[in-house]
């Protein structure tokens, strides 16, 4: 295949939402379904973005080493941590732009993670191209109390018990903000409850996404 800058991003298939709804779940049944090839989000922001973001403080000035947990989990409010994350978006949005465009595949990419934010998606392609997975409150607050990796926030701090509860109810104001933009542009939202298996869910999104892969499979990349 010839490489063009945008041709995997103009192409890409994408998964957002809120923490905790399954999106990554659901984008592994797929690549076995459907033979796509995987973009997880979480993984590159963690890693390779988390350098470009430290990288961009200090050429700004505004680095200040270490980062005090403190001052992220206990000392603003939910609403405030919030508007941060949503604020730390666009720019690592970049980042995820950067490594698509370095992607040459037959088989359309599936991008799932909570970052690829719906106005930022349908700047760049077809927001038809995109689903957005929410878990509701309640299954929010379950997946919080069983999953262990939903539970610990990995840092130290001086009350994990108030910073656990930030942190729940800053993830659910970010997928609300997720459902709020989806509206806006008319992309199908999935709220997970619990009730239906990945499996079922899967087929959902897969059904949402078959013109695209159809289209695909016929050779005529849209």
């Amino acid at each position: 295949m010839r490489w063009t800058p945008d041709g995997t991003v103009r192409n890409a298939l994408w998964i957002c939402g809120g923490q905790w709804a399954g999106k990554t779940t659901v984008a592994g049944i797929l690549v076995d379904r459907l033979g796509v090839t995987h973009y997880h989000y979480d993984f590159h922001s963690a890693r390779g973005h988390e350098d470009r973001r430290v990288a961009a403080l200090a050429r700004r000035g505004e680095y200040r080493g270490e980062t005090d947990w403190e001052s992220v989990w206990i000392g603003p409010t939910p609403a405030e941590m919030a508007a941060s994350v949503l604020a730390d978006f666009p720019e690592r949005f970049q980042w995820v732009l950067d490594d698509l465009s370095g992607l040459v595949s037959p088989r359309p990419v599936l991008v799932d993670g909570w970052g690829c934010r719906p106005e930022l998606v349908a700047a760049v392609t077809d927001p038809a191209r995109m689903v957005v997975m929410v878990p509701t409150d309640e299954w929010r607050l379950k997946q919080a109390s069983q999953l262990p990796r939903a539970r610990a926030l990995g840092h130290r701090v001086s009350d994990p018990e108030l910073a656990g509860r930030n942190r729940i109810e800053r993830d659910r104001l970010i997928a609300l903000d997720a459902v709020e933009r989806a509206r806006d542009f008319g992309i199908p939202v999935i709220e997970v409850d619990g009730t239906r298996p990945a499996e079922a869910i899967a087929a959902e999104v897969a059904g949402h996404f078959r013109p695209f892969l159809e289209a695909v499979r016929a050779g005529d990349h849209v």
